[in-house]
Order: structure tokens, then sequence, then C-alpha cells
């Protein structure tokens, strides 16, 4: 962790599953409050918030027992302070809730400021893939213009800074309509702005995931903003540093919890402490297949392993070609090819089907694990995604681990603010 003379305060605004929050808190933030609609999320953020006050207490034997499944979730959160968990806000940003939000906000802040807003609205309104899947070009959703209760934020809480993540697509969203009255309205709140496109492999993370990092400051603050499309991780690995040490299970195999690693930990894992020298695995649970998928999973990795050539959905036998759109989305099954210094993006649409995301081992003949999701996004093996209700919940953690921020991403401008701070 960086070591800080003065723990910059931040809230974190559409928070998810933690990614961006995480990689401030690693670099030495303290976070006031996360606000987040999706219950199952802000159950993630609770028993991430219990890692971090168990490590700190000296009681990280209660997390590592939750970890292997030897306490409940109910258990966990005994053992960390009820204000801690209540400023973990589940309610929809929006005026019907803000003044709800404010108030419990208030109570965490206990005389102090706040140094720094973090987050960006849900992406689908200005995403490519989103508007193209639309029949009204998402125009009239209510979620285009959620940067203007962001802005509000700005106006109440006066952050020095604030950090405002989101998808290429906001660049081309109507025209670019969108971004210009985003520099409008965060201006007229007393911030100027400079906009980044940045790539998460350009931070030590495994994967191609381009993103929007808005920067703003107060403008009456002299700042020097650094060029975040200038940091670069140097990387030698490749994906299949990320994968080689878990167990091998097939399609619908794996445990939710304690399943042993199957070697040593990888330079990769080790140098970005993905794998932190907890001998504790979670989630690494795949999915079940249909018999027709695997077989196509098996063309594809053969595909990838002989030729190095990705699969044409129309080039499948006529027997295993089910959709009826042909002429888009050729690469709707595509291999994580292990001898490649980076996977495809990681999105959302993971919690639906795997086709997007087959393992490169034929052996196993599946797509990826939680757990292998995780890590393409950079999440340590220590964290773990929670469902509205106890236990384990497939489909809420890869939606959650498809929309985060990489964490070492988040980390890197993390580092870059608080030098500015300081």
């Amino acid at each position: 962790m960086t070591k800080v003379d003065k723990k910059f305060t931040f809230i974190d605004l559409f928070a998810g599953a933690g990614g961006l929050s995480e990689g401030f808190i690693q670099a030495g933030f303290e976070p006031i409050a996360h606000v987040e609609i999706e219950k199952s999320a802000c159950n993630t953020l609770k028993t991430r918030a219990a890692y971090h006050y168990l490590k700190q207490s000296g009681n990280f034997d209660t997390y590592l027992s939750y970890l292997r499944g030897e306490i409940k979730r109910e258990d966990l959160y005994k053992n960390i302070p009820n204000d801690l968990l209540k400023s973990i806000i589940n309610l929809p940003i929006g005026d019907e809730n803000n003044e709800e939000i404010h108030k419990q906000i208030d109570v965490f802040l206990k005389g102090k400021s706040i140094d720094l807003i973090i987050g960006g609205p849900p992406c689908q309104a200005y995403s490519l893939v989103g508007r193209s899947r639309s029949k009204t070009k998402m125009e009239g959703d209510p979620r285009n213009y959620l940067f203007i209760q962001y802005a509000d934020y700005l106006e109440r809480y006066k952050p020095k800074m604030f950090v405002f993540e989101n998808v290429l697509g906001l660049k081309s969203a109507k025209g670019g309509h969108y971004l210009e009255e985003m520099e409008k309205i965060f201006n007229k709140k007393g911030y100027q702005i400079k906009l980044h496109t940045l790539e998460a492999r350009n931070f030590g993370v495994l994967q191609n995931r381009k993103r929007i990092v808005i920067l703003g400051w107060q403008k009456n603050r002299k700042v020097n903003i650094p060029n975040l499309e200038e940091i670069a991780t140097e990387s030698n690995y490749l994906v299949k540093d990320l994968l080689n040490d878990l167990p091998v299970i097939k399609a619908g195999e794996g445990a939710d919890r304690f399943l042993n690693y199957k070697t040593e930990t990888t330079d990769y894992l080790k140098s970005h402490a993905l794998r932190n020298g907890i001998d504790i695995l979670t989630q690494h649970v795949a999915r079940p297949h249909r018999e027709q998928d695997k077989e196509i999973y098996k063309i594809a990795v053969q595909k990838w392993d002989k030729k190095q050539e990705r699969l044409n959905y129309n080039d499948l036998p006529e027997r295993l070609k089910t959709h009826n759109n042909r002429t888009s989305f050729f690469d709707r099954f595509k291999v994580v090819a292990a001898d490649l210094p980076y996977s495809q993006t990681v999105v959302a649409h993971i919690a639906k089907d795997g086709h997007y995301y087959i393992h490169p081992d034929s052996k196993q003949n599946r797509s990826i694990s939680i757990r292998e999701a995780a890590r393409l996004q950079s999440f340590p093996d220590d964290y773990y995604f929670e469902g509205e209700k106890e236990g384990a919940n497939r489909t809420a953690a890869f939606k959650q681990i498809g929309n985060a921020v990489p964490p070492l991403m988040a980390k890197s401008i993390a580092i870059k603010i608080n030098e500015i701070l300081s």
C-alpha cells in the first residue's frame, strides 16, 4: 500500500462491486461512503469493507474463516462496526432519494470534508453495443443524464477533485452531445475537466479494455494534471500467467470455497498482488454448458491452437448454427487465448453466457470461472463477490465483475491524484 501523510477522503457514487474504490483504498485513500443501487453489489462492498477493517484491526483470521466457509456472512458482519455497514448506501441516485443519501453521508462525515468524489454512472446509455441493441438508440433513457446527478453531488460536497469513469462510446453518444453537456455542467459547478482515454493493459491488467476517465478539479486551484495516457507498466506477461495455477475443472464443476491451488503462484500474480499470500481459493466455479456449445468450444480452441485464428460463426457446421443473426457478431464464440498478453474485454454480458470467454484448455472445455474473470479484471483472489442472499450467485458475481473498473488501473490513477492533492 502506498504510504501517505494524510488520508484523503472520498465518496464513491454508482460504486458497483468496488473496483474503482479498491484501487483508491490500496493507494491510501479513506472511503466515507459508497452509493449503489444493486443489493448484491452492496453486499460485495460490505464484505470488502469487512476485509479492510479486519486486516487493519488485527482480526484478519475472522475474514479467513469466512473465505473458508467456517462462518456465515451475518457472523462476518457482526465483527465490524455497524456504521461501516451503513456507510454502504443501497439506494438509486436521483431526486427521490438524494435527500436521504445526503443525510446518511453527513452522519459518516463527522466533521470531515470530502477531498474526492469517484464513480461513473451506468454505461449502457453511452456504449456502442447498448445503442446498437436498443430500438430507440437509448434516446429518452433516464440513465443518459445521471451525470447531472453526479454534478449535484459535486455542488453539495465541493470535493477538491473528482474522477468520472465511463465507456469509450461516451465520446460519440448523440454526436458528442452528452460529453459537451457534461463539460458545461461541471464547469457551472466550479470544475475544469480533462478527458483521458485509457487502456487497462497499460496498467498491468491482462485485458484489452479501453475506458474514458475524466479528471475534474476546482477551477480556483492551480493543479498540474498529469497525462494519464502516458502511464504504462511494462509487461512481459501472458494470459496463461493468470490462469495456470488454478485447479482443472470442467463445465459445471468447481467449488465456491476452499479449493487448493494447483501450483505455486506465478510471477505475475505475485508482483501484482492478485494472489497475495492467502492459500484459500474461492469462486472457481464454471457454469454448465449444453453439449452443442461444448462442441463449438472445442472447435474454437483447436482453431486457435493450430492456426491462431478466431472462429467465425458462419464457418461452423450447419447443425451447430442455431442463431438466426448470421450478419453480425461473427465472433460470438471466442477463446481467452493463453498465449496473448491480454484477453478480450470482460463485459457484463458474461452474466448471461460464457461463449465469448472460452477457456483456452480444450480438456477443460468450458467458459471461464468467476475467479478467472475476476483476475482478468485484476481483482485480488481475496475479493469475494456476493449475491443478494447468503452463498454464491454466479450470475450476480459475473455481472459485477463485467461492470467493474480494474483495481490495478484505479490504483495507478489514485497514486497520481494523491500526488496532486499532496
